[in-house]
């Protein structure tokens, strides 16, 4: 049971995309400790988690999780044109397609006046490659800002609730039908790329000599714990990764960062990321979202049974990287390019702007932990190009700057 990582008693059990017993998705979302809140993101690894075993290959096991959503005849698919999305964009069309069931709605954000999150050019690739239409697209300027008019309601309705995400998803599925089912790429970045053994599989099938990173990331993989948190701690690398961290905090933050590295075996990290309170949490809550607006949403790269299988495919040592795994998922759906892409779009200055930086100014700095938290350099970092472990601590700070009456789900 996760009861003990949730804000107050428990509810009805369910079971999650990820296979975790957790409380009811449909109304109640997992809360931060307060040092995660001061971390600004989950930390450490939850007791009890279902682990199925394989079945099939990952390819399949991709199949299967995606399927309740196309068989409802209501499947939209949130889509970027990353590979993440596409990945599942392309199974949930293949598979409809498979089926004679309705095809995929394609759902799209775009960005006007921000170039640096345009993707415009891989979706229509992507659509076109596919034989699917635009579908849905979301045009969005501040709509989704940490303090627009969306976050804040949500923040005097539900509280605080990490990923900051989740407060401004009316913004992309309001306008969905009450009853659909919404796939999402979510867990891609952990599930579908290297692990901490990758380096030493690369060097090892290294047919050439290899270059002096690929070595320094070799001997980082095999370097024991203890070692690698005191060579953290003695080298300041992570005083740049939050600067507005105090000492105690930071030292919080050292240990999670080599805990987080995972097992050496390829296939133990990738189930080991199903353990993580970051995985659970963010997959858990952004479906809790969701369903307060009557919508399934799933994520399919987090899927148990897909996570699973993936593992069982790799193995000990695994793949070579994200582009051999996306290659390996969906060499015959998708076209090279997009599955072998480096690029990616950045969508930081959407969310934060000048209603953000001019609460930073008027900012009393109340709401955060002095022990952990050292305000004057936080607001420092809200009035420059705040990181993103910054940008969620607004949401701290203006639940407790607020007017008490507004405060409700706090």
């Amino acid at each position: 049971m996760l009861c003990g990582a949730r804000h107050g008693g428990c509810a009805a059990q369910h079971l999650t995309t990820t296979g975790h017993h957790v409380d009811d998705m449909t109304d109640t979302f997992l809360r931060l400790t307060p040092l995660e809140v001061a971390l600004s993101a989950p930390v450490g690894a939850v007791a009890e988690v279902v682990r199925p075993r394989p079945l099939g290959s990952a390819r399949a096991a991709l199949e299967r999780a995606v399927l309740p959503a196309v068989r409802s005849g209501r499947c939209h698919v949130l889509f970027s044109g990353g590979r993440d999305s596409s990945l599942v964009l392309a199974v949930a069309t293949a598979v409809a397609r498979r089926e004679s069931l309705p095809l995929p709605v394609p759902v799209t954000a775009v960005y006007p006046g921000l170039p640096e999150s345009d993707e415009s050019g891989w979706q229509e690739l992507v659509l076109r490659h596919l034989g699917l239409g635009r579908g849905i697209v979301v045009e969005v300027r501040d709509e989704r800002g940490l303090l627009g008019e969306v976050s804040v309601a949500s923040l005097e309705r539900r509280g605080l609730v990490w990923p900051a995400a989740v407060q401004s998803q009316p913004v992309l599925l309001g306008d969905l039908p009450e009853g659909a089912h919404v796939l999402t790429g979510e867990g891609g970045d952990g599930v579908v790329a290297g692990s901490r053994g990758t380096p030493l599989h690369l060097l090892a099938s290294s047919r050439r000599r290899p270059s002096r990173d690929l070595v320094r990331a070799a001997l980082g993989a095999i370097e024991p714990s203890w070692l690698a948190v005191r060579r953290l701690r003695r080298g300041g690398s992570l005083d740049g990764a939050a600067p507005w961290l105090t000492p105690r905090a930071l030292d919080v933050l050292v240990r999670e960062t080599v805990a987080a590295r995972g097992p050496l075996r390829w296939d133990a990290a990738k189930r080991a990321l199903l353990e993580r309170r970051s995985t659970v949490l963010a997959l858990h809550n952004t479906a809790a979202g969701a369903a307060e607006r009557g919508l399934t949403l799933v994520h399919p790269l987090g899927d148990a049974g897909f996570v699973a299988a993936l593992a069982a495919d790799g193995g000990a040592r695994g793949f070579r990287g994200r582009t051999d795994t996306f290659r390996r998922l969906a060499s015959d759906l998708l076209p090279d390019a997009v599955l072998a892409r480096t690029t990616k779009a950045r969508f930081n200055t959407s969310r934060w702007g000048d209603r953000e930086r001019d609460f930073a100014l008027s900012w009393d700095g109340s709401g955060v932990d002095p022990s952990l938290v050292d305000a004057g350099r936080l607001r420092r970092e809200w009035l420059g190009t705040p990181l993103p472990a910054a940008r969620f601590l607004v949401h701290v700070a203006w639940l407790a700057s607020a007017p008490r009456a507004t405060r409700a789900g706090a």
